[in-house]
């Protein structure tokens, strides 16, 4: 299943950009994490045949992984090989901090002649580089998360003027599935800011969002629905915790929303001796809302408050 309107994506070319050079050299991306098989006739449209496929591969390979961890591999591998359609800008940084764009031409190919970085698409390089001094402050923060392949199309305006020196018209008030154009704007950077503060909430206090290696990765973890805003596990290790912010979207589809991805926890992800349970955190509730948690057991609502003071 393709994310809708995925246009922007962000790929981690390895831990000190060495990946890079051959990148850019070679005209192509790339990602491995060991999986040496050839996907041609494995690119399942149903996300969860490739990881019930392949999750047990990547596991066999490394025996200490976690399916969690080992979902995250299968996911941004589906997503590079399959999800993303041709003609999609992904940024990639040099050593230099630099961040190169390039466009997707090609369907998926394997390659093992160099290195691990099996699973390929062809790409065409833009013939400029775009600083960190030129982007937003919003827009560097979330190019720093650790995932390897994250979705950066929220900030399709900004990049449409960094890349094009245009800006995008659209206007969000005419999206029917935001309910408060001016709360949807207010959430747009919470994500961030949560994940930043996350040890200072009462969610902090009982669970940690989802770390590899000591680095965060449950930040827009990717399911077969769309990602996931943030997957946490309880210190204790039994219960994947799936975390929802409401961006001013309808009530019931929130619900419905969460109840998916924790579909999808449940059955590719958690461990035999864990749990799954939802949060959805937004800023207020109306009845809606609390008639479909009502019937609930596992999903809980939590509010945020928004402090903005001017001081003369």
């Amino acid at each position: 299943m393709k994310y809708k309107q995925l246009k922007y994506m962000r790929l981690r070319t390895g831990r000190d950009h060495q990946w890079f050079k051959n990148f850019y050299k070679n005209n192509y991306i790339a990602v491995g994490f060991g999986l040496d098989i050839n996907l041609s006739d494995s690119l399942y449209e149903n996300w969860r045949e490739f990881n019930k496929k392949f999750i047990p591969e990547i596991i066999k390979r490394e025996p200490n992984k976690s399916r969690v961890a080992a979902g995250l591999n299968c996911g941004v591998i589906w997503t590079l090989s399959k999800g993303i359609e041709k003609d999609v800008v992904v940024l990639c940084q040099d050593k230099d901090k630099n961040y190169h764009p390039c466009k997707i031409i090609s369907n998926y190919y394997f390659d093992d002649e160099l290195g691990d970085q099996f699973h390929r698409r062809k790409v065409e390089w833009f013939d400029k580089s775009i600083k960190v001094s030129e982007m937003s402050k919003e827009l560097l923060s979330s190019l720093t998360a650790q995932n390897t392949l994250i979705d950066i199309s929220k900030y399709e305006d900004e990049l449409e003027k960094l890349l094009y020196g245009k800006r995008d018209t659209a206007v969000i008030s005419n999206d029917p599935t935001i309910e408060e154009p001016s709360e949807f704007a207010l959430e747009k950077h919470l994500e961030d800011f949560l994940v930043k503060n996350w040890s200072s909430t009462s969610l902090g206090k009982k669970y940690n969002i989802y770390e590899v290696d000591g680095e965060i990765v449950g930040q827009q973890y990717p399911s077969d629905t769309g990602p996931i805003d943030i997957l946490a596990i309880s210190k204790d290790k039994k219960t994947l915790l799936v975390v929802e912010l409401k961006k001013g979207r309808v009530s019931d589809n929130v619900v419905g929303q969460i109840q998916r991805y924790m579909g999808f926890v449940k059955s590719d992800l958690a461990e035999e001796n864990q749990n799954v349970k939802g949060v959805i955190i937004g800023l207020e509730d109306d009845i809606k809302l609390t008639r479909a948690l009502s019937v609930t057991t596992n999903i809980d609502f939590y509010k945020y408050k928004v402090n903005f003071k001017l001081y003369k």
